[in-house]
């Protein structure tokens, strides 16, 4: 039943109704979402995180390029000890300049890019020292302790006893 007043708007709400175009919407019936919980500071960022599958990156796809080219550089010793091959470790360096450089040439959003090319050589020696584990170190032989005796057939007190 309308009223002797309805706007536009209340009209096609009213008949849209009336043909049945608002049942079975996706989420009708269930319960609102965080409906009755307290929301912390960063509740905006972490449902961004949420819906845009962000949680692989982290923080690091919501920042500016400059700051999440600084933070893939950061990072880069973590991401190389995965890496089995020089070449898959070139390959990330060279993929990782190729991206400053771009940055670097052109306007990006946020701060100025401040970081420069990684030298290959100089990571994959760094990579290199970092996979060789370190020598263990050598115990002389005072310290390493008696020498266990040889085991005879013959039992401990059989022994004793013959002696």
């Amino acid at each position: 039943m309308s009223s002797w007043y309805e706007t536009r708007i209340d009209r096609q709400l009213r008949e849209a109704a009336e043909r049945g175009e608002f049942d079975d919407l996706p989420g009708s019936g269930k319960p609102l979402p965080n409906r009755g919980e307290q929301l912390d500071e960063e509740w905006w960022i972490k449902g961004l995180i949420r819906r845009e599958s962000l949680a692989g990156d982290g923080l690091a796809a919501a920042l500016p390029p400059a700051l999440a080219l600084r933070k893939e550089v950061e990072d880069l010793p973590k991401v190389l000890a995965r890496k089995h091959s020089e070449a898959a470790v070139r390959s990330v360096v060279s993929e990782l300049n190729d991206r400053i450089m771009l940055a670097r040439r052109g306007p990006v959003d946020g701060p100025p890019v401040a970081v420069n090319p990684l030298d290959a050589d100089e990571v994959v020696r760094a990579w290199r020292s970092a996979r060789t584990p370190a020598p263990a170190p050598a115990v002389p032989a005072q310290q390493a302790g008696p020498r266990p005796a040889a085991r005879s057939g013959r039992r401990f007190w059989r022994r004793r006893a013959q002696d």
